[in-house]
Order: C-alpha cells, then structure tokens, then sequence
C-alpha cells in the first residue's frame, strides 16, 4: 500500500499588509498544499482548520489555571535576609582576603540609586561613547530610566532628605533636557529629504 503524500497548511496571520495598512480579519489568506497523487489514488482528504479561541477566552483559561502566589512569612523574610546579609558578609571577606589592601564595600544609599538609574540614562543617550565613534543611543532605554526616577520621586515624596530631593529633581531636570534635545534632533532629521534626492 503507497504512502499518502503529506499536505500541510500555510495561514497568513500578519496583522498588517505590505502597504502597512491594518490587515481585514476576514481576508487573512490561507493555502493549503499537497503532494501530487500517483495514478489512480485518491488524493489526501484536505486538513481541517481549527480556530485558536479568541485572546479573551485564553486570558480567562489561563486565569483559572494560575494560583496566586503566597507571599512569605514574616519569619521566612527575615530568614531570608539574614541569609543575604552574610552572604554579602562573606562575599566582601573574600574580597579583602584577595586584595589585602581594599576597604570595607559602602553602604547603598539613596543616593547610589540616583546616580545609577542617571548613568543608565546617560549612557543610553549616547553619553559614554569613545572619542570618533559614532553615538549608539537607546532612546526607549533612556525614557524608562527617566521614567524610573520619576517614579522614585513620586514615590518617595516627603521621605527624602534635602540633598537626596535636590539631587533628584536636578538629575530629572538634566536627564529630561538631553532626551528633548535628542528627540528634536531625531524629528529634525526624520524630516529632512533624502541625500540626492530632489
């Protein structure tokens, strides 16, 4: 008895067309092909397409399926941190045992956050690259460091001493005035026609 030939089924699930225009949900395409039959043999039956269920209804089955996740006992937190805390502790020993002249690690502070979420920024706008190299920059990397620190300030509203508020808001201020100048920049070129064309 001869093998039937197999078939498979292509769909064109684009959501956009070439053009870019919004693809209709009732003109998405679908081919199926299959092998030719020899002589004589019937062909393979065509393969029966089944509807995914719509995204609500797989939100929902998921949903049911998820359990919630137990937060931990107070007991478990403080198990866990002090379990952090010597890990660090031994961490830093080794360190110093390896490089006998090195201080104690720093305390984090607020202000290391600050200045950390700030780099990122910086660096994501292009700000540490190498002297006659051309700037790589992240502008959807540097807006969520921005908006991070927005954040922080917001949350921390009244908690903040005054050189932590001062150096955030001013952090804020620097960082949101280099992103306006390089997204102008970005809308300056984006309008200007192409070279050699006229």
């Amino acid at each position: 008895m001869a093998e039937k030939p197999p078939s498979f089924t292509v769909s064109d699930r684009r959501k956009f067309t070439q053009d870019g225009d919004l693809r209709d949900e009732s003109t998405t395409s679908e081919a199926t092909t299959s092998a030719p039959t020899a002589v004589g043999e019937e062909p393979a039956p065509e393969p029966r397409l089944v509807t995914p269920p719509s995204a609500i209804e797989e939100e929902a089955v998921q949903a049911e399926e998820e359990e919630p996740i137990p937060e931990p006992t107070a007991q478990e937190s403080a198990e866990q941190h002090a379990a952090y805390q010597q890990s660090s502790q031994d961490i830093d020993t080794m360190l110093r045992q390896a490089n006998p002249g090195m201080g104690a690690s720093a305390a984090v502070t607020m202000e290391h956050i600050i200045q950390s979420m700030y780099i990122s920024a910086v660096v994501a706008m292009g700000g540490a690259t190498e002297p006659g190299q051309k700037p790589r920059i992240d502008i959807i990397g540097a807006r969520q460091s921005i908006d991070m620190l927005a954040v922080l300030q917001e949350k921390t509203k009244g908690n903040l001493t005054e050189k932590e508020q001062r150096l955030l808001q001013n952090a804020l201020f620097e960082l949101r005035m280099m992103f306006l100048e390089i997204t102008n920049a970005i809308a300056q070129q984006a309008q200007k026609p192409p070279k050699g064309t006229r």
